[in-house]
């Protein structure tokens, strides 16, 4: 393939997909050559400790238009991402997950959507989430509305990691200097022109779910830290709560002493000294998550590192590429 840009890049996150890899070829190259247009699929080998890299290197064979950029740890499925938009050579950017919850069949869609309105983000909304077990359509949609109440984002509610961006907007992505990026936060918050496409979220095609629990209250994390500052807010209103409670407390210890009341009290003090200490101790949690992002930040380490990109493997064997010394 060229260096020259492509029409679209179809960017996919892979994190130990042996078993689901096999169906997503099967799937999406008959839709890929259907489109019109010249494009690759840009694999992001997370790291993978499974055959997956194997099975990467066998459908590169029988499909050109493969690329595979394997990184050399396992930096997470945000950072797989960010590395396939700042490798991806394509006018048009789609990313989508290996597992098939997301048709490939709706990319086409999506694309005749950006050029017929004009738009620079189309959003993959999923309208139909019966798939998916109710405790995580809850949380899900909780977790959007709270983004969209505590700061200025305007977050699909059903929309994740499926969209379709155009290189203006790949490039400001990629222009952006923040660790820990949520990228189902940052699109929407640069406020580029956008639309939708609605589809039914399927069962996953094949191995388990590479996002367990653990893994989705990170995400949680970091894209509340990373884009509101009503924790902080929080933190301080929780402060003087805490304030006025001791006032209280005090005025009614001064008050029982003057009338002869007071008892000696082993309960009620052990209840005040650790309500007070369970604010604090919340307080500076959420303080903590902002000075680690910003220590973080400071640090600059980079949040994935590149061990190959199959495309200058290929640029390196071509004839007159290498020089002699």
């Amino acid at each position: 393939m060229p260096d020259a840009a492509v029409d679209l890049t179809v960017v996919i996150p892979i994190f130990d997909e042996e078993e689901v890899l096999p169906l997503l070829v099967e799937r999406l190259r008959p839709v890929a050559d259907a489109w019109g247009v010249t494009y690759e699929v840009l694999c992001v080998d997370d790291g993978s400790r499974d055959a997956t890299p194997v099975v990467l290197q066998r459908v590169r064979r029988t499909w050109p238009q493969v690329r595979v950029v394997r990184l050399r740890t396992n930096a997470g499925h945000q950072a797989a991402i960010s590395a396939g938009l700042a490798r991806a050579r394509g006018r048009w950017v789609v990313t989508i997950d290996a597992d098939l919850q997301d048709p490939p069949e709706v990319i086409g869609e999506m694309l005749a959507v950006a050029r017929g309105q004009g738009v620079d983000v189309v959003y993959g909304v999923r309208e139909d989430r019966s798939t998916d077990t109710a405790f995580k359509r809850m949380t899900a949609r909780a977790f959007y509305r709270s983004i969209r109440r505590l700061s200025d984002v305007d977050a699909h509610v059903d929309a994740g990691d499926f969209r379709l961006m155009s290189r203006a907007t790949v490039e400001a992505v990629n222009a952006l200097p923040e660790h820990n990026r949520v990228l189902r936060l940052v699109v929407p918050a640069l406020g580029f022109p956008s639309a939708s496409v609605g589809y039914r979220r399927e069962h996953r095609a094949a191995g388990d779910s590479k996002y367990p629990l653990g893994k989705m209250l990170r995400l949680s994390v970091d894209g509340v830290t990373g884009f509101s500052t009503a924790p902080l807010r929080f933190a301080t209103w929780l402060g003087l709560l805490g304030g006025v409670a001791a006032l209280l407390v005090l005025v009614y210890a001064v008050v029982a002493m003057l009338l002869g009341n007071t008892l000696p009290g082993w309960t009620s003090t052990v209840v005040i000294v650790a309500a007070v200490g369970a604010v604090q101790l919340l307080a500076l949690g959420i303080l903590g998550e902002y000075v680690g992002r910003t220590y973080t930040a400071l640090q600059g380490r980079p949040s994935y590192f590149v061990a190959h990109d199959s495309a200058d493997v290929e640029a390196d064997d071509r004839p007159g590429s290498q020089t002699l010394t």
